[in-house]
């Protein structure tokens, strides 16, 4: 029997996300997911009048590929899809998962060609600046394990979250967007977090269902060298297939002086990639209202409900701070009463306290109100 609720997630993301047009090309890559999903794509492509395109991924076959070819492999390989992306006016990346940890053995040196060869020519230059995108995961039974959850509950929980009305939170979202545009100084604090910053001049950019599901954040960057004070992380984190627990930044001046935790060693090899993944590219706060806990996974961890991000690495263009780096590592901290809670500061004035909005044009952000 077919699940309704594929139909549903289905034209989100063909209206909604991508906003398809007669005769537009949209590339569907689908990486462990059922065809169910799959079809209900085309057919409501084909009902918008697009032209669907398919490629079906294994996690698992993207493994062995990425661990046994040579340098030239990945360039050609890189070649052949961004040739295609090209042809491409949208874009749809749904990302099933096994195994969250299918990447943790593969060597760096291949990871790097990957990144350089593949993701950086095909992604990074093609399809996020030139196609109407989106991308999201789907559910399985590690993810719900992940999230401490039954499957039936999860996948209850995700379509909840992903068929949420997007389009009415992409309005309430403007005002926050104004704000921290018209905004200089930031002041964060919690559990062992102060945090000063400034965000003077950078565009802020609101972020309602058009290139992630779920969604639910506002984001921005911090002037380079303006970062001074410490946090401490309360969400664990993965990078490149492993998870990281505990993670203290001290920074001075913008740059990361001191890093510690769980896996302090290879923190900070990561952290020594190259010179811009000491300082931070990127600065949001999270509202999702039906997402409230860590799961272990950025696309639903960076949009709990009174979370806020601060990312280590690669600046978006779109709020261009002007750091550079191969890294860009999303680290969240809860401010909810449950995780010590924390308040935030927009020159001066108390913008969010305890995870929730303070002023009376932020509060239709409050979970209750978008629920």
């Amino acid at each position: 029997m077919k699940d309704p609720r594929h139909q549903q997630l289905a034209q989100v993301l063909i209206n909604h996300s991508t906003r398809l047009q007669k005769g537009e090309r949209i590339l569907i890559e689908a990486i462990d997911v059922p065809h169910d999903l799959v079809v209900e794509l085309i057919r409501q492509a084909r009902d918008g009048g697009g032209v669907p395109f398919v490629t079906l991924k294994s996690n698992e076959v993207s493994r062995a590929l990425v661990s046994a070819l040579p340098e030239q492999g990945f360039k050609s390989w890189g070649q052949f899809e961004a040739a295609r992306m090209q042809e491409m006016d949208a874009y749809i990346g749904i990302r099933g998962s096994h195994n969250i940890a299918e990447m943790s053995d593969v060597s760096s040196s291949q990871l790097g060609f990957y990144k350089s060869h593949f993701l950086k020519p095909v992604h990074f230059d093609i399809r996020v600046p030139k196609t109407k995108w989106v991308v999201l995961r789907y559910p399985t039974s590690s993810m719900a394990q992940q999230a401490g959850m039954s499957t039936e509950a999860f996948e209850d929980f995700y379509f909840r979250v992903c068929t949420l009305d997007y389009g009415k939170m992409s309005e309430r979202m403007q005002v926050l967007q104004k704000r921290m545009q018209a905004a200089d100084h930031v002041k964060i604090t919690g559990q062992n977090t102060h945090l000063e910053f400034s965000i003077k001049d950078i565009p802020a950019i609101p972020c309602g269902g058009e290139h992630n599901i779920p969604d639910g954040e506002c984001f921005t960057a911090p002037v380079r060298d303006s970062v001074n004070g410490y946090i401490q992380y309360n969400a664990a984190t993965i990078y490149e297939g492993v998870a990281f627990n505990n993670i203290r930044l001290e920074f001075e001046n913008g740059k990361v002086i001191n890093a510690t935790g769980d896996k302090t060693e290879r923190l900070n090899e990561i952290l020594d990639t190259d010179e811009g993944a000491r300082y931070v590219g990127e600065f949001a706060i999270g509202f999702n209202p039906h997402i409230t806990t860590p799961m272990l996974d950025i696309l639903f961890d960076e949009k709990i409900a009174g979370s806020f991000h601060f990312t280590p690495g690669q600046a978006y263009e779109l709020a261009d701070n002007g750091n550079r780096s191969k890294v860009h590592w999303d680290m969240v901290m809860l401010q909810t009463p449950e995780y010590g809670g924390g308040e935030i500061y927009f020159d001066g004035e108390l913008i969010r306290k305890d995870g929730m909005f303070v002023p009376e044009d932020l509060q239709p952000l409050n979970p209750k109100n978008l629920i």
